[in-house]
């Protein structure tokens, strides 16, 4: 646990240090985000602070290989793939923040990240459903690009309130950190070393080293640069996680063996998960790419009901934790009926927070309002 602890101070010192860095650059190179009538900050903001984040993760990914346990992760090409993959789309994302691109070019660097990930191991080996299922090698490498592309876009559709990606991959890392670190205290013999608890333990200090730049009000964008490595980051956790797990490692109980497995990776990422589908779906039932811009976005409806900036990211927050932390209770907490009920409670709270604290917002307090189209109603 020191040598994680160690990687987690390291990735968020290094981060920390790089944002200014960062932001002299974006303002030399004219990297700055506009005003535009879907969002939500009135000034622009510089951006590119994505590369400050992969100035962290490579800066922990280098001390894991000096450490004296750590190291042996070092033994395949999987984290060397995941550094060289979050580079490519780091650098993608960053020309894109500098001048735009068009979103074809920008899927096309996120599937070339993906291959660099698969080519040096981290895919999907097999599915833990109930049993070990080995599908065959395509259909499986197939499922791993899926799963980088899905969860590169889910984090670049939430990044929309200062702060809020930036925190809730935070969370998401650190509910991976668990329950990878558990999994693989598990195996026999124990052995909680592995690519996805370090790639969760240093996606987590970069977030927070992030943080204190990005919060309300943000001196620095992570842009496309920092979406889009984050996402894949995320990815690279959960295909490492998923694709070792041995159901039995993560229940006793036969029903609980056959849910959580596949059940736990997709609650932690529950939130980016479903705004990128509430957008595929809303978008192309109106005719529109699912890349369409829109201000329909969950923070966008968290603004609408009355909650300000900063509390709308704390609370979206809570929600990310509440189903994050939730589902790996249910490998950490037993009896099963006992985490049910503490998940239960902070929805509760969740729901009474989302919907009773906007009756309380300051006298004359308009929040920032759109229409169907995204125009600005309160400009």
């Amino acid at each position: 646990m020191r040598e994680y602890l160690l990687v987690v101070l390291v990735a968020l010192a290094t981060t920390y240090l790089c944002v200014p860095a960062m932001r002299a650059i974006a303002v030399r190179t004219g990297a700055y985000t506009p005003v535009r009538s879907r969002d939500v900050h009135t000034v622009p903001i510089p951006r590119l602070g994505g590369v400050a984040i992969l100035m962290g993760y490579a800066a922990a990914t280098l001390l894991a290989w000096r450490l004296p346990f750590l190291s042996q992760v070092f033994e395949t090409r999987e984290l060397v793939g995941v550094l060289a993959a979050g580079a490519v789309v780091c650098l993608v994302g960053a020309i894109d923040d500098v001048r735009d691109l068009d979103p074809a070019t920008k899927l096309g660097g996120q599937l070339l990240a993906a291959g660099i990930m698969a080519f040096s191991g981290v895919q999907f080996f097999s599915l833990p459903l109930g049993v070990v299922t080995v599908l065959p090698a395509p259909v499986l490498v197939v499922l791993t690009i899926f799963v980088v592309v899905l969860a590169t876009n889910a984090v670049n559709f939430i990044d929309g309130l200062d702060g809020l990606a930036a925190g809730t991959v935070a969370i998401a890392a650190g509910s991976f950190f668990v329950y990878s670190y558990l999994i693989s205290a598990s195996y026999n013999p124990p052995n909680v070393f592995s690519s996805a608890t370090f790639i969760s333990a240093a996606m987590l200090g970069c977030c927070l080293g992030f943080l204190p730049h990005n919060f309300f009000p943000a001196r620095l964008f992570m842009g496309d640069s920092g979406a889009l490595l984050l996402g894949l980051l995320l990815a690279a956790a959960t295909i490492s996680t998923t694709g070792a797990v041995n159901p039995s490692q993560v229940s006793d109980n036969p029903v609980a063996a056959t849910i959580l497995p596949l059940l736990v990776p997709i609650a932690i990422m529950l939130l980016p998960l479903l705004d990128v589908l509430f957008a595929v779906v809303r978008r192309t039932a109106r005719g529109q790419s699912p890349f369409h811009p829109d201000a329909q976005h969950l923070h966008h409806r968290m603004l609408r009901i009355g909650h300000g900036h900063r509390r709308a990211v704390l609370l979206l927050w809570w929600w990310a934790f509440v189903v994050a932390a939730g589902s790996v209770s249910f490998v950490v907490v037993q009896p099963a009926e006992l985490a049910a009920a503490g998940v239960l409670a902070l929805l509760a709270v969740a729901v009474v927070l989302t919907v009773w604290l906007p009756r309380f917002s300051r006298p004359g307090h308009r929040p920032k309002t759109f229409d169907r189209q995204g125009r600005r109603l309160d400009a």
